[in-house]
């Protein structure tokens, strides 16, 4: 019996495929002051409609402003509450 010679075969061409990677946000001047700053409690692009309709352009820090006049509102109307002695903010307590 004649043996056979195993032929040897070629590594099977590995198909090579990119891994997918995810890219790393870049920190912008804008994204590190809304971090550092309180959170929004309003929708932003309903505010800048709302200056455009008046026919007016908004300044980059009008959004910011905004959001620490809402938060003094906040403070404000919470401190007059609990001097009343009660438990709930009422329409009244803002405009006081």
């Amino acid at each position: 019996m004649a043996r056979k010679k195993a032929a040897k075969k070629k590594p099977a061409a590995r198909k090579t495929t990119k891994k997918k990677t995810t890219a790393k946000r870049k920190t912008t001047k804008s994204r590190a002051k809304k971090s550092s700053s309180a959170e929004s409690l309003y929708v932003a692009s309903k505010v800048k409609a709302e200056i455009k309709k008046s026919g007016l352009n908004m300044a980059s820090d009008a959004l910011e402003g905004l959001n620490k006049q809402i938060y003094w509102l906040i403070e404000q109307a919470t401190t007059r509450t609990t001097c009343n002695g009660r438990k709930t903010v009422r329409a009244h307590d803002f405009l006081a």
